[in-house]
């Protein structure tokens, strides 16, 4: 397993965009989500989580959808619009949250560089979009709600991956009971983790139930993608130019 820790990559201006979103998530996770207790977690998934299904009329008035413990989702016909965009800033539990914005933090501050902070909340929202709409595109008859940053910030590792293919991360290698940190371009990590979700995908496109173990692949691919796109025509090149300029960090034991 490889988990980044932080870039050889230094910023030029406080990532005050990253800030934002993260505190946003932060504050939705306490205010909104109950900080992860059961009702807390069970009522918000219902209200703000996507649903392909109602999202696309597909759900009879009154059908129920179980979350465990006597808690269900009641579908009552209204619009579910409005959870294409809440829906990114709920989470599923503590490690959800963590692992979401960890990521966000270590990837997000150099993106925003490059864009500025008003153009770059514009582009991850719309990720965030796109990852949606891909879900719902690869499973429109759903009843899974859908909650998580993930699809926003697997936007941000697309902009990553190319407008610094070659800005290294310092990663936590683990190899069951081995320990060790490495230092690798970002274009591997970045793609190895495209590369996982788009085969772990594939089996929810067979049609089998649960074929894709609860997980919304589809969405991460779908914000990657459109990271990728997006990044092109929004960055400041003067911004990324200057940015490239900044001597990096070195602190990784061993580098690949």
């Amino acid at each position: 397993m490889l988990l980044p820790l932080r870039d050889e990559n230094p910023v030029q201006r406080f990532p005050l965009a990253t800030v934002a979103i993260i505190a946003a998530n932060v504050l939705a996770w306490v205010l909104l989500q109950g900080l992860g207790s059961d009702r807390g977690l069970a009522e918000s998934v219902c209200l703000y989580g996507l649903v392909p299904a109602d999202l696309l009329g597909r759900v009879p008035l009154g059908t129920s959808y179980p979350l465990g413990d006597g808690l269900a989702c009641v579908f009552d016909g209204a619009s579910a619009v409005p959870n294409v965009l809440t829906s990114m800033f709920m989470h599923g539990g503590w490690l959800h949250l963590l692992g979401n914005l960890w990521f966000l933090w270590v990837f997000g501050d150099n993106v925003e560089d490059a864009m500025g902070p008003a153009r770059y909340l514009g582009f991850y929202v719309a990720c965030g979009l796109a990852a949606a709409l891909a879900q719902v595109a690869t499973d429109p008859d759903s009843l899974v709600p859908m909650v998580g940053a993930s699809g926003a910030i697997g936007g941000v590792m697309g902009a990553y991956a190319r407008l610094y293919p070659r800005a290294r991360i310092e990663c936590l290698l683990v190899l069951i009971v081995f320990f060790t940190t490495i230092s690798i371009p970002a274009i591997w990590l970045l793609g190895y983790w495209f590369l996982i979700q788009l085969l772990s995908g594939l089996p929810s496109l067979s049609g089998v139930p649960g074929g894709g173990g609860g997980v919304a692949f589809w969405a991460h691919v779908g914000g990657f993608v459109a990271g990728v796109l997006l990044v092109g025509p929004l960055h400041d090149p003067q911004r990324l130019q200057r940015h490239r300029a900044a001597p990096p960090r070195l602190r990784a034991r061993h580098r690949w």
